[in-house]
């Protein structure tokens, strides 16, 4: 086969860099590969029984990607699924149970044994890789504490994928979850737990076949990943569906990891509205990525990423000198210090998120008051040019003329209704102003945030830290130090643990106090956001409400003033056929002018009437949008 030079999975787990598990995307890799490798044994009636990280091989390939082989077939041995073995082989962390107890207990027991107990061993190296530990612990370790190891892969309840006794003769303490310093996402998790709790079983009835180890593996290789970045709960989630799914299907996965419903969900990709349809394929969602996720708008508390702290996994250097122990903890701490590093990492992406996401909403909000203020504006200003005819007012006081009392009246709502246009205007230009302010606060928050130098100064302490650590991990291999290297071995060891305390201390101070400040404020600015969305809605209710009402009053006093036309022009044709009327007490040319201006009047409504019509549609296409449940 071909030279694999870059080690073993092994070797890549026992890497600083990777002492919590492997990052999603390579712990993928390893998990298709494992999974092509032990389907093509199975096809050929093959049992492995070695299966464990240091006999998964990693090359990389052409484009740069890592490539895992499995490898050292020295304990193979042709087996049909329903074929038994007696003989014992393997690596005794990586054992099942049943071969653990004969092995390495030595107990005798007449136990014969088939292929799923490399479903086990499977279930061992893919925990070994997602958490950088191995799923079960006694007190001292594996190889100290042989009985209680025992104990804890056979007492091993049903669904739970870790055991670990922290103390001496200390109780056994069980995990159904894969540990918070875990690098893959939530969504990974919920796909690969199960599997973990159904191969990881000790009686054989109860554990999977290969059959379905791989339909499940495979349902997990084949779906695509949609970053979906919470911006009310401040939390980035990677939601894995099928690609052949639809929309509601995947509005429920989000709705599983955000508890936010799907009727509530709203999304922003790159400053533009997304209207999810149900019913259609989520094919048709955006190609997301972690730095450029859908941004879910919804009412929720913020609650930001969820972390252990580092410091909590550092251990102690002993004050005598041991090559040995110096090396280990020394790995350790730098572990730790990685460990930092990533999350320090995800805080500042996070604020970005937060930043940029509150960012998109506001010019969303600009946009909306923008088109309300002009729908508004243009009612007002027609309302405005229709109130304005002096000669209507003249006439309107005229007594003798009942029916000019009525439109007088008309007249005097369609005031009213001007007077709430202009508050309304008024209204949605405050509003606008707050948003700018709230949008150059913004601004200066995330300027303050780009510059930002917590990152470089971890980077700097862990580069300082990563070469003492290469000289304790020569050292080790040597009998002993001479007096002059004990001497510097010494100063390396207060070296390395003041740059830690230095990586911690940066950390703690400028990465976590100003995430959780920033999650405080982001919290503030969501309920100015979420107040602001539901003001403009109740201010874009009121102003259709306006025109519609407007639209009503148009249409009544057009026709009363088409009544009226009518009626003057039936007067006027009388008047000629009679005599000549006795001087009235208004001069003749009062009922020419009247009637002219009826006539300019009735014809100005049905304009008015006709635009008022077309910016109620505009306010029923606003309204169409789709908005979050009041605060």
């Amino acid at each position: 086969m071909e030279y694999c030079s870059s080690g073993s999975l092994l070797s890549v787990l026992e890497s600083p860099e990777n002492a919590f598990g492997l990052p999603e995307d390579e712990f993928l890799v390893v998990l298709r590969c494992v999974v092509a490798g032990m389907n093509h044994l199975r096809e050929n009636g093959i049992v492995h029984r070695d299966i464990k990280p240091g006999n998964i091989m990693r090359l990389v390939g052409e484009e740069g990607q890592s490539i895992y082989k499995l490898t050292d077939f020295g304990a193979a041995r042709e087996l049909d699924d329903d074929e038994k073995f007696v003989s014992v082989y393997g690596t005794e962390e990586y054992l099942h149970p049943d071969m653990y107890e004969r092995a390495v207990l030595r107990k005798p027991q007449q136990k014969a044994f088939g292929v799923t107990v490399d479903l086990w061993s499977i279930g061992v190296t893919l925990y070994h890789a997602a958490t950088g530990s191995l799923p079960f612990i006694p007190f001292g370790g594996p190889r100290r504490n042989k009985e209680i190891m025992y104990r804890i892969t056979t007492e091993k309840p049903a669904g739970a994928i870790a055991g670990a006794q922290r103390r001496e003769n200390g109780p056994l303490e069980w995990s159904y979850t894969l540990p918070i310093t875990c690098q893959l996402s939530l969504g990974l998790q919920s796909q690969l737990v199960p599997i973990l709790a159904n191969i990881l079983e000790v009686e054989q009835a109860k554990c999977w076949g290969f059959d379905q180890f791989f339909a499940e593996t495979s349902d997990i290789l084949q779906r695509v990943v949609v970053h979906v970045f919470s911006l009310s709960q401040a939390v980035l989630h990677h939601i894995y569906i099928h690609a052949h799914n639809t929309i509601a299907i995947f509005q429920e996965a989000v709705h599983k990891q955000t508890s936010v419903a799907p009727r509530h969900q709203e999304y922003l990709f790159e400053g533009h509205l997304c209207v999810l349809e149900p019913s259609v394929s989520a094919q048709h969602i955006a190609h997301t990525t972690a730095s450029s996720p859908l941004t879910l708008f919804s009412t929720a508390i913020p609650k930001g990423l969820a972390f252990r702290d580092p410091a909590l996994d550092v251990p102690k250097f002993v004050p005598k000198v041991d090559l040995q122990a110096d090396y280990n903890t020394a790995k350790g701490v730098l572990g730790a210090g990685y460990q930092a590093l990533r999350l320090a990492r995800a805080l500042l992406d996070g604020q970005e998120l937060m930043f940029r996401g509150l960012h998109w909403v506001m010019e969303v909000l600009q946009a909306t008051c923008r088109r309300t203020l002009e729908v508004a504006r243009t009612s007002l200003l027609y309302l405005s040019s229709s109130l304005g005819t002096e000669r209507f007012s003249s006439v309107a006081g005229t007594p003798e003329i009942q029916e000019l009392k009525a439109a007088a009246e008309l007249r005097s709502r369609l005031r009213t209704l001007a007077e709430v246009l202009s508050r309304c205007s008024q209204n949605i230009t405050e509003t606008q102003e707050s948003l700018s302010s709230l949008n150059r606060e913004l601004v200066k928050s995330r300027d303050q945030v780009h510059e930002d130098r917590s990152i470089q100064q971890i980077q700097c302490c862990l580069d300082k830290m990563n070469f003492i650590y290469k000289q304790f991990k020569k050292s080790r291999m040597r009998p002993g130090l001479g007096y002059n290297e004990e001497q510097i071995h010494k100063l390396d060891k207060v070296n390395f643990s003041h740059l830690a305390k230095r990586l911690l201390q940066v950390f703690q101070e400028e990465c976590v106090q100003k995430y959780q400040a920033s999650l405080v404020t982001h919290g503030k600015r969501m309920r100015v956001v979420h107040e602001t969305r539901n003001h403009l809605r109740l201010v874009g209710c009121s102003v259709a409400a306006c025109n519609t009402e407007a639209q009503g009053v148009q249409e009544s006093l057009s026709k009363l003033l088409e009544e009226l036309s009518h009626q003057l022009l039936q007067d006027r044709a009388k008047g000629a056929q009679a005599s000549p009327p006795p001087i009235a007490p208004y001069p003749s040319p009062t009922r020419k002018d009247l009637l002219l201006h009826m006539q300019e009047l009735c014809e100005g409504m049905k304009l008015l009437a006709s635009d008022l019509l077309d910016n109620n549609r505009i306010i029923e296409r606003l309204n169409r949008v789709p908005a979050p449940p009041d605060v």
